[in-house]
């Protein structure tokens, strides 16, 4: 199974800097492990599947317990659970107080994320991703480690305070990227004479410097990676991919059967970003994901057994094995020519 979202460490920490952050000194170290612990359950959610329905477990995951209107009960369990183990060291509502506060930084850091979060659930399905930081970045990370470390060692909040102001500047930052990389992305489709219906730039793996691209000209997904500088941009122009149409490339596979509702959700949950896998015959892919920022190898997709229209799609995860692939991708991360 995959997770999108940002790994526990930085969900506690982030949880357990917040809590800290407006406790005072004698329930310093309390409100920090209960903000660190309620900051964790959301992602259960990825537990929820069957193996009968594989596309199952990817749509509820970071579905109703990452929304805002789950805040109060999640935190609520969490609470229920704490109590019975902090009682005699601390009341029921300042516990409560504390997991609340964790627990809704949950759905929103998610949702700084590429991959989408269930944020307005059940008033809407829409999943929200402002991808303006990947799902691992140690400088975020790091600045919310030392500033609880900190805290908690010498009982002070006012530690936890300047490790959030340091990690909302970085996610500032990120939203600063973010939009220069897709005014990049626009006038690179631009300058190829696209017209663009749709387009998305997400930061690669533990960085804000090198951005991949997707967007989509006519039945078209182009794909390419921007390396954001302080000066200047780079291009590293990538792959291209058409897009699926199922009336097109499908129009045998009676549209009520249970692998066309497959690609439906399929298609919701790829945010209908999905073309054929250029390397595997009937396998729907993702192409908003990739190991490179310049590649159309997927990381993810579902395979199509057309014989057997009944059967539910197979979710597959994939590991691009690519020569050279992390040396090309440090190449784009500073900026020089791509290695032969």
């Amino acid at each position: 199974r995959r997770c999108n979202s940002l790994d526990p460490l930085t969900q506690g920490l982030l949880g357990g800097a917040l809590a800290l952050s407006v406790a005072n000194e004698k329930e310093s170290r309390l409100a920090a492990a209960i903000g660190f612990t309620a900051a964790l359950p959301a992602d259960a959610d990825i537990l929820i599947g069957a193996s009968a329905d594989p596309l199952l477990n990817i749509e509820f995951h970071r579905h109703f317990t990452h929304s805002l209107i789950f805040i109060p009960i999640g935190a609520l369990v969490v609470t229920s659970i704490l109590w019975l183990l902090l009682r005699k060291r601390i009341g029921f509502k300042s516990i409560y107080f504390y997991a609340l506060l964790g627990y809704a930084t949950s759905g929103l850091l998610d949702a700084c994320t590429s991959y989408g979060t269930h944020l307005l659930w059940p008033f809407s399905d829409e999943r929200i991703a402002w991808s303006i930081i990947a799902i691992i970045d140690p400088v975020f990370t790091l600045a919310l480690l030392i500033a609880l470390v900190l805290g908690f060692k010498y009982y002070k909040p006012g530690s936890a305070r300047v490790g959030l102001a340091l990690a909302g500047t970085y996610l500032l930052l990120g939203l600063w990227q973010h939009q220069n990389a897709l005014e990049s992305a626009r006038e690179l489709a631009a300058q190829r004479g696209h017209v663009v219906q749709r387009i998305l730039v997400k930061p690669t793996l533990a960085n804000l410097i090198l951005w991949r691209s997707v967007y989509q000209s006519e039945d078209v997904f182009y794909v390419d990676a921007i390396r954001v500088g302080p000066s200047s941009n780079r291009f590293y122009p990538g792959g291209s991919a058409r897009m699926f149409v199922p009336e097109r490339d499908l129009p045998d596979l009676p549209r009520d059967s249970v692998l066309a509702r497959d690609i439906e959700r399929f298609y919701r949950l790829s945010n209908d970003f999905v073309v054929p896998d250029p390397g595997r015959d009937n396998v729907l892919i993702d192409i908003r994901y990739s190991m490179l920022p310049t590649s159309v190898t997927p990381m993810w997709g579902i395979d199509l057994n057309l014989a057997s229209p009944t059967q539910h799609a197979k979710f597959k995860i994939y590991r691009d094995r690519s020569e050279n692939m992390g040396e090309t991708f440090i190449a784009m991360l500073l900026g020089r020519d791509l290695p032969e």
